[in-house]
């Protein structure tokens, strides 16, 4: 026997379909539930829900499998089949994590979970300790980022379903990596929502830059906000990842006395007690509000880290070494990139050209390892105009000081895929839309959004064509070849030199003092006796030594040692473990 069960409080009539079978619901209750049980339904059986008098059978909101796309009947899939063999594994702290991005889709050629463990050896060896899977719930179409997803207790077929998803997560414990889901709780995806049919998932009273806003404190919003609390905690109790990334978190809009980021705080605690194993969350936000990221007995939500795009954007801009349009406007200073290193917030309650107004607040009194550092991810390296990486914008040798001052910074560094190895694939927008009206506008937009910044329409790829998809598919095979090698021997180092270095794992506030020159463009990090003197002009500069030393790594040849400065060429970074003279 099966129960079905469903949320529908609008509702005035509810019926089943099942095995060909349709049956009537009893409810609703005073929660607005219906509910129906079924002596002959059960793992594999197919199902829908028709509310009132629409004859059509929709998924379940719930649905955990959808076989045939999100527009067809859902299935009934047992949690407590899969047999696991990860029992005893507990995560790196995420204070000492190096986390890796990676998109199931283009991870590898064949686009799948299964796939995706014949590669988790690399990581390993590279020195990752977590891995961030974009999200996974199901969306329309076979490719796409994942955040246009609408069935979000179901995993996207084409990457191999539930039971391929629990085989990752579990061979990846089994190598010692922990594993990270990105989920989206600000919006569902244009195509496939069928959420509307039974409830208000959905509220008019604010709206998002994807319409109206997800209903966290109107009416009947305990239920909304049960159901994405629900889907969280199901991915680390069901599925035992580690924790979630939660995506822009910032479009959430909840006035309620408990906010949703501590209710979700709160339960994923008591999972977490109950598991008897770490769960970690961890926020996208762009508001620069260190509430998100403070403890709840200080005042907090009580998230325990959230991706820092002040960072990226001042040391992304600083590469650069000439004016950016959009957001990158409000940067371009090295003396930001020095700040964003000390105090993580570069805009901490000062004004901003960009969005015209005072932004963000000081968080220089938290962990810096509250934060995550990159220079690249899925937003940073895709929502450019055609999806190239860093080492394509800014050579081969400034990518290489981006990745030093990433895994030396008092943040969590963050890799996204390919990146340690410089890939030649880019990373592009890409879709399925199978409605050819979205289609055609989705493709539209994209050509419109970057002409204004002044690119040819003609050279932005077309989101919904699968070339796109198969051209940001990583190609393993460079791995050892030429400058991908050279990147992935610096990436290696770097990240052995961390694990090996306490100073470079202090991320206490006011444990990292940072020093520049705006006119001669070289900038020095320093933490504890470690120094990274970066060279960012485009001739020699001689940059100053606290003291004598050894030079740890360099990216490049010609460093020359003097009594108390090193000569750096263009564009190099040098790491040198600095000696007192009174220790000498």
């Amino acid at each position: 026997m099966h129960t079905f069960e469903v949320w529908a409080p609008i509702a005035k009539i509810m019926a089943l379909q099942v095995n060909d079978s349709r049956l009537p619901m009893q409810g609703p209750d005073h929660q607005g539930w219906w509910r129906a049980n079924v002596n002959e339904a059960g793992p594999g059986s197919d199902y829908g829900f028709l509310v009132d008098e629409d004859d059509h059978p929709y998924p379940d909101p719930r649905s955990l499998r959808q076989p045939n796309g999100v527009h067809a009947l859902s299935c009934v899939y047992n949690q407590n089949a899969f047999a696991w063999s990860d029992t005893g594994f507990r995560a790196t702290p995420l204070a000492s994590a190096i986390v890796y991005e990676m998109h199931v889709g283009t991870f590898t050629m064949e686009g799948t979970l299964d796939s995706a463990i014949e590669k988790l050896d690399a990581l390993k060896d590279l020195g990752v300790t977590h891995l961030e899977l974009m999200p996974i719930a199901s969306f329309a179409g076979r490719q796409g980022w994942g955040y246009d997803g609408v069935a979000l207790y179901a995993v996207h077929e084409p990457y191999g379903g539930p039971d391929a998803l629990k085989r990752f997560v579990n061979a990846a414990h089994g190598k010692g990596l922990a594993v990270l889901l990105d989920v989206v709780y600000n919006h569902f995806g244009p195509s496939g929502n069928y959420t509307g049919k039974f409830g208000p998932y959905i509220t008019e009273l604010h709206h998002t830059p994807w319409g109206g806003a997800v209903n966290l404190e109107a009416e009947w919003a305990s239920q909304v906000r049960r159901f994405f609390c629900d889907n969280a905690l199901m991915w680390m109790r069901d599925f035992h990842f580690d924790g979630l990334r939660l995506d822009a978190v910032h479009a959430y809009i909840d006035r309620s006395a408990i906010h949703f980021l501590e209710q979700l705080t709160i339960e994923t605690k008591a999972l977490e007690a109950d598991l008897a194993r770490p769960l970690v969350l961890i926020a996208e936000s762009d508001l620069n509000e260190p509430r998100i990221v403070t403890s709840r007995d200080a005042g907090g939500f009580g998230i325990d880290a959230q991706w820092s795009d002040d960072f990226h954007h001042a040391l992304f801009t600083a590469l650069a070494g000439k004016p950016l349009g959009g957001y990158y406007s409000d940067f371009g200073a090295i003396e930001q990139l020095a700040k964003a290193v000390e105090k993580t917030f570069v805009f901490d309650g000062i004004y901003s050209k960009y969005r015209r107004r005072v932004h963000g607040k000081s968080a220089a009194h938290l962990p810096q390892s509250r934060f995550f550092g990159y220079i690249q991810n899925h937003d940073q390296v895709g929502n450019r105009a055609v999806g190239e990486r860093v080492h394509e914008t800014v050579g081969l040798d400034r990518a290489k000081i981006a990745a030093a001052l990433v895994l030396t910074s008092p943040f969590i560094p963050m890799l996204f895929e390919g990146e340690e190895w410089a890939a030649s694939s880019p990373f592009q927008y890409f879709a399925d839309h199978e409605d050819p009206v979205l289609a055609r506008l989705v493709s539209t937009g994209r050509k419109k959004e970057f002409e204004a910044f002044g690119w040819n329409p003609d050279q932005i790829p077309d989101p919904e064509k699968k070339e796109t998809y198969e051209r940001s598919r990583l190609n393993w095979n460079e791995v050892n070849e030429g400058q991908h090698a050279e990147m992935l021997a610096w990436y290696r180092e770097l990240i052995a030199l961390r694990r090996a270095t306490p100073e470079l794992n202090d991320s206490e506030p006011g444990k990292t003092r940072a020093e520049c020159d705006p006119v001669t463009r070289w900038i020095v990090v320093e933490r504890g006796d470690i120094q990274i003197l970066c060279n960012l002009a485009t001739e020699t500069n001689l940059l100053p030594l606290s003291w004598r030393g050894e030079i740890l790594l360099s990216s490049r040849k010609g460093v020359k040692a003097r009594e108390d400065t090193l000569e750096l060429p263009p564009a190099t970074v040098v790491i040198v473990k600095t000696r007192s003279e009174r220790s000498g």
